[in-house]
Formats: structure tokens, C-alpha cells, sequence
């Protein structure tokens, strides 16, 4: 898995490409996450259009990053899930907790 962080209209980008099955790529979101709320910066998006698969520990490293942003007093939402990680997102009930939008534009426009 690869990260990605990008500054767009007043939000933060990250994008994540590849595989995301927690390990060390875990630590390395926790610390970005933290690192922008220290900066203030606390409107995350989440860009999943590049991630081909998502397993459990990927799935809690996304819960974990919700949890840190809220905590922080800010808010992180995802956008672009694939067919496949937005079914895994239904059957873990999930959907109902992550804010999902069909484009990062959308995401972006909900922070207004």
C-alpha cells in the first residue's frame, strides 16, 4: 500500500493505492493523521479509487484513523470505494459509521 497526502479546497487528500492490510503502512496513516490534526488541519478525505483490496486489519486501520480524526475535533470521510471495498463496507455494517461519497469533489463539498 502506498500513501499518498495532497492539499485540496480546505481538505486533505490521502490517497491510499494498493493493497491495504494494516502493518506498517498502518502506523505510517495513524502518524499522518495525527501529524494534520497537531497542524490543524482536520477535514480528511479519503481517497480509496487505487485500492484494490481491503482485509480486516485494513478495515480497522480505517476505524482507528475515524476514531483519531474525531477525537482530534475533526472529521475524516471516504470517497471513490470500489464495488468491492464498498460491499465489504455493507456487510460490515460499516457503511452506516464512514461518510462515502462517489467523488473527492463530493467529499470536499461536504465540509461547507
Amino acid at each position: 500500500m502506498k500513501v499518498k497526502t495532497i492539499e485540496k479546497y480546505g481538505a486533505v487528500v490521502i490517497e491510499l493505492k494498493g493493497n491495504v492490510m494494516g502493518g506498517p503502512e498502518a502506523q505510517e496513516f495513524s502518524d499522518t493523521l495525527h501529524k494534520l490534526i497537531d497542524d490543524n488541519k482536520k477535514n480528511v478525505i479519503v481517497d480509496l479509487a487505487e485500492t484494490k483490496f481491503m482485509n480486516s486489519s485494513g478495515l480497522g486501520m480505517l476505524i482507528s484513523g475515524y476514531t483519531t480524526m474525531k477525537n482530534g475535533g475533526g472529521s475524516m470521510k471516504l470517497a471513490n470505494a470500489t464495488e468491492k471495498i464498498e460491499s465489504l463496507l455493507v456487510i460490515t455494517k460499516l457503511i452506516s459509521v464512514f461518510e462515502h461519497y462517489t467523488s473527492v469533489e463530493d467529499a470536499v463539498n461536504s465540509f461547507k
